[in-house]
């Protein structure tokens, strides 16, 4: 039998988060996201080798900052380049949740031109979420109107 290059439950394209405090993150982005423990494998001195957590129906890997990864958590660099988008059924919750939990919400949540009610909340280890429900759908012709009038706002 030959063997799937994407094993079975997984996907493309899968975060992969760097954390300094894996064992505190998964307690968080359980509480926060809902998320499920699928694997936890141990590494030396009680850190977290590699997790793996199923959120809605995606997948998300951590471990801890460890000297051998080539990975730095956030708080190591300053901050972080990424973001995790997450579509929620109620972005108002879960952003309000994430924030409950220990979380810092960094966008209000609100209606967005392209059709989203969207905010975003960087969570206790650094990382960002931005986080929305799908509100309206939005034809291409007025999501290019939105898009400029929106464009032209931000520039002030």
């Amino acid at each position: 039998m030959a063997v799937n290059p994407i094993p079975e439950g997984y996907q493309t394209v899968t975060p992969y988060l760097s954390v300094d405090g894996a064992a505190g993150a998964i307690d968080y982005y359980k509480r926060a996201l809902g998320a499920k423990e699928r694997v936890r494998m141990s590494a030396p001195g009680g850190k977290i080798g590699h997790a793996e957590l199923e959120i809605g129906d995606s997948l998300v890997m951590l471990a801890d900052a460890l000297p051998q990864f080539t990975t730095r958590p956030p708080k190591e660099l300053g901050g972080t380049s990424v973001s995790i988008m997450l579509y929620v059924d109620d972005v108002d919750a879960v952003v309000q949740r994430a924030a409950d939990e220990g979380g810092t919400i960094t966008m209000e949540v609100a209606d967005q031109f392209w059709g989203d009610r969207f905010g975003a909340v960087t969570d206790p280890f650094g990382h960002v979420w931005t986080i929305a429900t799908h509100v309206e759908d939005v034809p291409p012709e007025e999501m290019a109107e939105r898009a400029k009038a929106a464009m032209v706002a931000m520039s002030g």
